[in-house]
């Protein structure tokens, strides 16, 4: 069954590790994902996703721009991230685990989601919608994203491990 992501009812949202002292996070506004559920075997399931790298904010606009430029992600060149499951694992209850490949700047790296369903209603306007929270971590330096500064009392400006939090609602396709 096709199913399409609500961008209202959606978010990306990332954190990663500053001046080892605290978290910095940021999400994304531009995506889309070709879903392919199944509710009665959701390991049967496939979902393809799609980030533009320009949409990315951390409610700071240089940041925003140096996390565009070619220090990080490298937008213009490099316009979108992509996420491709190719297996999904039942872990029991409303528990999953989706083993993908992300590609960041045509590198593309496996990554892990630890996803819940959350299961699947009618909408006031009729609609069949189904839920999910997705969890997971990446290692920023395996995708090209190298960039950081050495801190004077040691460690790092930027931390490599980066967390990420998916809030997806999805609609049944007509």
């Amino acid at each position: 069954m096709s199913w399409t992501l609500d961008p209202y009812h959606t978010s990306i949202e990332f954190s990663v590790r500053h001046m080892m002292v605290s978290t910095v996070r940021g999400h994304f506004t531009e995506f889309s994902a070709e879903l392919e559920i199944e509710p009665e075997d959701l390991t049967r399931s496939s979902a393809k996703a799609t980030i533009k790298a320009a949409s990315i904010d951390t409610r700071v606009g240089p940041r925003n721009d140096h996390l565009r430029s070619g220090d990080f992600f490298e937008a213009e060149k490099y316009p979108e991230l992509t996420y491709q499951s190719r297996r999904i694992e039942a872990l029991g209850g409303d528990r999953y685990r989706v083993e993908g490949d992300l590609t960041i700047k045509d590198v593309t790296k496996p990554v892990v989601l630890d996803v819940s369903f959350l299961g699947i209603t009618k909408s006031p306007q009729g609609a069949t919608v189904a839920g999910f929270e997705a969890t997971g971590k990446l290692n920023r330096s395996d995708f090209g994203l190298t960039y950081n500064a050495a801190l004077e009392a040691g460690g790092v400006v930027i931390g490599d491990e980066i967390k990420i939090t998916i809030d997806a609602e999805a609609n049944l396709a007509a």
